[in-house]
């Protein structure tokens, strides 16, 4: 699996389309830190990568003294470079954790965040865990939080019911940006409601196997050859039980 998600980063290669998503990302996390008062502002990234959204405003923006975040991911090598590239630039207020980043026990002490960063899950798993995901966010957030994620709008277009979703959670929505020439789009929602008390060792999602993944269906649908790396199947993780939110 690690080796996965190494390539996959590969495609923020200059000129690549992950990279105008990333600088759509980006934008929209200089905009949420812009709009929080004064004091600590928290943040969580899930599925964290190397971190490059966060990181990359972080060095310049006059609030990374103010920030606290936790950034959750499972690849060794990722989260090596991105603590690297935190040490570099001197971003003492963040954290890394080498964890399952599915479960809100990842978040433990993290909590309740301003900002949540869910990007590159969505289009890993299924319709049901999308869905579930958002709706357990207000248990991550706090007071008016913003909610930053991303979701190709691949056929069929699962985007339109995600913003619907959103709002069936107690979130409002803030832009929904399409990415020209590709069919990648970023989302941005605030959270409307009372965040709702945290609880520890709830699962959000489960990554499907990578044949199983709407971005992999998609590709195979549009005919380009689609093969998993050897070590692209995730290990099998336990639903969350009955009757546990």
């Amino acid at each position: 699996m690690s080796s996965e998600w190494v390539e996959w980063h590969r495609g923020y290669a200059p000129g690549q389309p992950l990279t105008r998503r990333l600088q759509v990302v980006q934008a929209r996390i200089r905009e949420a830190l812009d709009s929080r008062p004064p004091g600590t502002i928290r943040v969580i990234s899930i599925c964290a990568g190397d971190g490059r959204d966060l990181l990359g405003v972080l060095a310049t923006h006059p609030r990374a003294r103010d920030v606290r975040a936790r950034l959750v991911e499972i690849t060794p090598a990722l989260l090596e470079a991105g603590r690297e590239t935190a040490i570099r630039d001197g971003l003492t207020g963040v954290e890394w954790r080498l964890e399952d980043a599915s479960t809100t026990t990842a978040y433990v002490g993290a909590t309740p965040a301003d900002l949540l960063l869910v990007c590159g899950v969505f289009g890993n798993i299924t319709d049901e865990d999308i869905r579930n995901t958002i709706h357990l966010l207000p248990e991550l957030c706090a007071r008016a939080a913003m909610v930053i994620w991303t979701r190709g709008r691949f056929e069929p277009d699962l985007t339109p019911t995600i913003r619907g979703w959103f709002p069936e959670a107690g979130f409002a929505e803030v832009s929904f940006v399409t990415i020209p020439g590709t069919t990648m789009s970023v989302g941005t929602h605030r959270l409307a409601i009372e965040g709702r008390p945290f609880l520890p060792g709830i699962r959000l999602f489960t990554f499907l196997p990578y044949e199983e993944r709407p971005s992999t269906l998609a590709k195979n649908r549009k005919g380009r050859p689609s093969r998993a790396p050897p070590s692209a199947t995730p290990p099998s993780r336990p639903r969350r039980p009955r009757g546990t939110r």
